[in-house]
């Protein structure tokens, strides 16, 4: 099989790649592993209780409305909200379209919507669509840490306002917003507003409860929690009204038409279990190597900065780092030759060869941002994994700026 964009066969670059002796898979803002017990309950759902239609009145669909039913409630207690304002979708970009496009179906007097800079594709994306249909769609300017500008909101949020939407944590470069704050400023200047937050990246990494969050929609992703791929859900608190923006046989919900993937919302379910029982300790694992990665690199490679914030407003898994005089997608490249594995600029276009807008949003320059590499550590990790891509990473980038045409002018750290 090839691609479109790739002149050689994907078996053939396989092959010249080769099979490192050492791996250590730091891609996890685009996919990843899935946690042993959610892959186990998923084998066992396939056998028998996913196996159903969980809308169908027989034994097997009743069994699997069960299987479905005790999967939200597992979900539902993590986050503290009821399991009827959970939709499931099949991935985090279906549950931010649905939340962006099914508000503006259901109140297509109100045509103005705010979203921040940084906002993920599949928020920025849908809002533009609606821009193409008469909405006016105003972005929150952000500062160089990616967190957005409360006295925008407040000067641009008025009665013609839909939604405004503010992920709580940005999925590059890992800022964690007030979103609290936030929400108290829309609803002082209209408490009819809609406020979104794409939660795909706060979910298992800071504390979520839904209830104190006071929120009226937000999107999760199964994968983004070491679940399967293929598995979302929407957050629809009680009494919020949205359109269906697909349509077909309902099953057991009346926003997302067809049959529920009930293995993998199975697989999500454990997930989300396991990282909300264990979550002191997941989350002090990955600050330490978090910060062990971005303090060995900045030590280790001149010329290069980290983009977001250090420390505690920082999501305790991600490092983003630009280096100066180095392509990012021939870094990712010499990188997989030694087995770690990492994503260059936007996660999302990474076909594209576009700046990502989250970067050029904080300040970055173009070449900046073509310089960058997004790594994700999981609880998963053990130091020496963080160890071997401090070995290898520096002499990659040394290697690479030997034979780029732009040379610093001066070495300095």
């Amino acid at each position: 099989m090839a691609y479109s964009d790739i002149s050689r066969s994907i078996s053939e670059l396989i092959e010249s790649h080769g099979i490192p002796k050492r791996e250590v898979y730091l891609d996890n803002e685009n996919s990843g592993q899935i946690i042993p017990e959610a892959l186990k309950a998923m084998e066992d759902a396939y056998r028998w209780s996913g196996r159903g239609h969980p809308s169908i009145t027989h034994l097997m669909g009743w069994i699997s409305y069960q299987a479905l039913y005790e999967a939200t409630l597992r979900i539902t207690s993590a986050i503290n909200c009821s399991p009827e304002e959970i939709i499931y979708t099949h991935s985090g970009t279906e549950a931010n379209n649905l939340a962006i496009t099914g508000s503006a179906l259901s109140s297509p007097n109100k045509r103005k919507i705010l979203v921040s800079s940084i906002e993920h594709l599949s928020v920025v994306f849908p809002a533009e669509r609606l821009e193409k249909q008469g909405f006016k769609v105003i972005k929150i300017p952000v500062n160089k840490d990616g967190f957005v500008n409360l006295d925008f909101i407040s000067k641009h949020v008025d009665r013609e306002t839909l939604i405004v939407s503010v992920a709580v944590v940005n999925h590059e470069i890992g800022t964690i917003q007030d979103v609290e704050a936030v929400r108290d400023t829309v609803r002082d200047k209209n408490k009819d507003v809609l406020i979104h937050t794409d939660a795909c990246d706060a979910l298992g990494k800071i504390p979520l409860d839904m209830k104190k969050l006071d929120v009226d929609l937000a999107s999760f992703s199964s994968h983004k929690i070491y679940g399967p791929k293929g598995v979302g859900a929407l957050y629809v608190k009680e009494g919020v009204r949205l359109e269906p923006i697909i349509h077909g046989q309902l099953s057991t919900q009346k926003l997302w038409p067809g049959v529920e993937n009930v293995p993998g919302i199975i697989g999500f379910s454990k997930a989300v279990e396991y990282m909300h029982n264990n979550f002191k300790e997941n989350v002090l694992r990955m600050i330490k190597l978090r910060d062990r990665l971005i303090n060995g690199i900045l030590e280790r490679v001149d010329h290069a900065m980290l983009n977001g914030p250090f420390g505690e407003k920082r999501a305790p898994d991600n490092v983003n780092i630009s280096f100066l005089y180095c392509e990012g997608e021939a870094l990712t490249v010499e990188l997989s030759l030694n087995g770690i594995y990492v994503s260059s600029g936007s996660a999302c276009t990474s076909r594209v060869l576009e700046p990502s807008h989250v970067l050029l949003a904080i300040g970055r320059r173009h070449e900046e941002a073509h310089g960058s590499l997004l790594m994700k550590v999981t609880p998963f990790h053990v130091l020496e994994d963080i160890e071997y891509v401090l070995d290898v990473l520096p002499d990659a980038v040394k290697r690479l700026r030997s034979i780029s045409p732009v040379k610093p002018l001066k070495q300095v750290r």
